[in-house]
């Protein structure tokens, strides 16, 4: 189904509305004449800022904003009924792997049990299409925000049907968002300190944000079900490589130092799981990925689980809880040792 035809006059929430790929969807989906736009964000000053955005460029379009958490089922609750959303982009997450890993209450509460929440509402409220943005950090991580955002994906393998098709789509690094390299690397270089690079072999994948926008859009559009879909990712770029490329850029010399991997990193991220298996391309091109699917009462025991510990603020029991659900999570020493007793969180 092309993009312009799958959004026009539709009503479609989008959770994350003023972060960077939030706020870019909304512009994009805006574009395609929307039948009204919902915006959720848990940041006032985000929220404002695409408000504005969208009252500046496409100032016809019918638009909501509402200032919140996707753990608030009763707010989920009070927006679905009165927008009757047909389609969901949930873009809302924690994303900053060495902050998450002395806060893994936080990532897996919002994360995890909010995508669950959120997908959860959608279903009762007969949304029709469901869209998580995950990352290729959730397949084998070794973060707690990969290990929560592959929790998500579970939870909404596990929770599409037909009447409200659920995808998942694991996006790589996207140039320019937040806390990502290349604007950290750029204020470095205009500074004229060290550029900063974890470790010499490190390396990753990256998307435009323009890139980004189509392959989320074109999720939205998929006609499958319960999948992962994997965008176009060109090789991984060698991190040290990209930064003596922007140095040289700005014509500077500036030395790289090398601080060593940090929690929760991985030299290489990987974009699938062993036991997942590609199952053709869908429009955009994207490729479809069937990953393990759990019963609905298996899903709601992890996150009875989940909630529980989240709730006595059991961080040893919570990162057991993570292991045992996703085996291939390998928790970072700095957990570990937090979980010995240590280390506080």
């Amino acid at each position: 189904m092309p993009f312009a035809s799958a959004h026009s006059g539709r009503r479609v929430l989008i959770t994350g509305a003023g972060g960077y790929i939030g706020s870019a969807l909304a512009n994009a989906i805006a574009g395609a004449d929307a039948g009204c736009l919902v915006l959720l964000d848990s940041s006032e000053y985000n929220l404002f800022e695409i408000q504005r955005n969208l009252e500046q460029v496409w100032a016809h379009v019918p638009r909501e904003a509402f200032l919140g958490s996707v753990n608030d089922s009763d707010l989920l609750d009070d927006i679905f009924c009165r927008f009757r959303p047909e389609i969901v982009y949930h873009a809302a997450a924690f994303k900053h792997v060495p902050l998450l890993e002395l806060n893994p209450i936080a990532a897996v509460q919002n994360n995890a049990i909010g995508t669950w929440t959120l997908a959860q509402a959608a279903i009762r409220h007969g949304a029709s299409r469901f869209v998580l943005i995950s990352t290729d950090k959730a397949v084998n991580p070794h973060s707690v925000m990969g290990v929560s955002k592959r929790i998500a994906e579970l939870a909404i393998v596990a929770l599409s049907g037909s009447a409200c098709r659920m995808n998942a789509i694991r996006l790589v690094n996207v140039i320019g968002s937040g806390g990502s390299v290349v604007p950290v690397f750029l204020n470095q270089i205009a500074e004229g300190t060290s550029v900063t690079v974890t470790h010499a072999e490190a390396r990753r994948w990256f998307l435009s944000l323009g890139q980004t926008v189509e392959a989320v859009v074109a999720c939205g559009a998929a006609a499958c079900e319960g999948k992962i879909l994997l965008p176009e990712v060109g090789g991984p770029v060698r991190i040290a490589e990209l930064a003596g490329f922007l140095i040289r850029a700005a014509g500077k010399e500036i030395p790289i130092q090398f601080t060593g991997l940090r929690p929760g990193d991985k030299l290489t991220e990987e974009l699938t799981y062993e036991a997942e298996i590609e199952d053709g391309l869908v429009e955009g091109p994207l490729k479809v990925v069937s990953t393990r699917r759990l019963e609905h009462a298996e899903l709601e025991d992890i996150v009875e689980q989940l909630s529980a510990r989240i709730e006595r603020r059991d961080h040893r029991g919570l990162i057991r809880a993570l292991t045992s659900v996703v085996p291939e999570y390998v928790p970072s020493k700095l957990v570990l040792n937090a979980m010995a007793g240590a280390v506080g969180v």
